[in-house]
């Protein structure tokens, strides 16, 4: 079925992980920019709903991206309500079979205007150099479609009053968790308290951030240093950007908080495995680096401490 195409009216597509989602911004702020006076849409999920309402990148934020294969009702209703929109051009940064399968639902290449991975889309991906890493794939995609790239994007929003959360400075954040089902890309527990010892030692207050899924490692590092303070839980996205601004360094797993401290140009240090491949997916940031061992467990403390070069 062909619709009328209304073309002020674009769709964006982006489910998760935080991670991945932060390495889009560039990308949401080029689109908006190239599509300076349309309503932009971004279909997403719940987790990062506050986070793209608050940015200046889209006009209205949907958060029903992600229905399981088996609710069929309200994946109808989810292309229902795509099909009302009447969506000129797509840009689906998720690359994914669901995201595909809403390319064929909104009429494939009778439809609108879609940049994706998904057979027959009117935007494909271009031929990527050989050591382009996430964000310069993207890029390059959205060059192919003719939206330029603008630079950094301005992240002054992403901030929240902290005057409760902060410790004394200066302090160093540390991100001890990941993914549950992902444990290779933690280093240990035992070596993120011993590190924490080491730089009570020169001064520096420790705070450990993470979510609800991160309770189990740092609870196993306040137990070995209790001097660590416990913000897990306790910051919003925008919470925990202001205390990477304000830390000396962060240091973390491959987890999401790791990326937003680098990308709002904190001094970062991330803990890689084999899982990651660093050319692809480190974080990008002006003062972002990294360390990688196949098992982390390999990783030494001396080693991080001084990758962290502090004074």
């Amino acid at each position: 079925m062909t619709f009328a195409r209304r073309t002020d009216a674009i769709l964006v597509i982006k489910l998760g992980s935080l991670g991945d989602f932060i390495q889009s911004f560039d990308a949401f702020s080029d689109i908006r920019a190239y599509h300076r006076g349309a309503r932009i849409a971004l279909l997403t999920t719940p987790p990062f709903a506050a986070l793209a309402r608050r940015s200046p990148w889209f006009d209205e934020v949907w958060t029903d991206g992600r229905p399981r294969w088996t609710q069929v009702l309200i994946w109808a209703r989810l292309i229902a309500r795509l099909r009302r929109a009447r969506f000129a051009r797509v840009y689906d940064l998720q690359y994914n079979r669901r995201s595909a399968l809403l390319f064929r639902a909104l009429g494939g290449a009778s439809g609108p205007a879609w940049l994706g991975k998904a057979k027959g889309c009117a935007f494909p991906e271009p031929p990527y150099p050989p050591d382009a890493g996430n964000v310069d794939r993207i890029r390059l995609h959205l060059a192919s479609a003719g939206v330029p790239s603008g630079g950094e994007p301005d992240l002054s929003w992403l901030a929240d009053d902290v005057a409760a959360l902060a410790p004394p400075a200066p302090f160093v954040l540390m991100a001890p968790g990941c993914s549950p089902h992902l444990p290779r890309k933690r280093w240990p527990a035992a070596n993120y308290a011993a590190l924490g010892r080491r730089l009570a030692g020169r001064g520096y207050r420790v705070a450990l951030v993470g979510t609800s899924a991160d309770r189990e490692a740092i609870a196993a590092i306040g137990a070995e240093f209790a001097e660590a303070v416990d913000l897990s839980g306790r910051t919003s996205l925008f919470q925990l950007a202001s205390l990477a601004r304000m830390a000396a360094a962060v240091i973390g797993n491959d987890t999401g908080p790791i990326f937003l401290a680098a990308k709002i140009g904190a001094p970062t240090l991330t803990l890689m495995s084999s899982h990651t491949d660093e050319k692809r997916s480190a974080p990008r940031g002006p003062a972002s680096r990294w360390l990688k061992r196949d098992e982390l467990a390999e990783l030494s403390v001396d080693e991080v401490e001084r990758a962290l070069d502090l004074p």
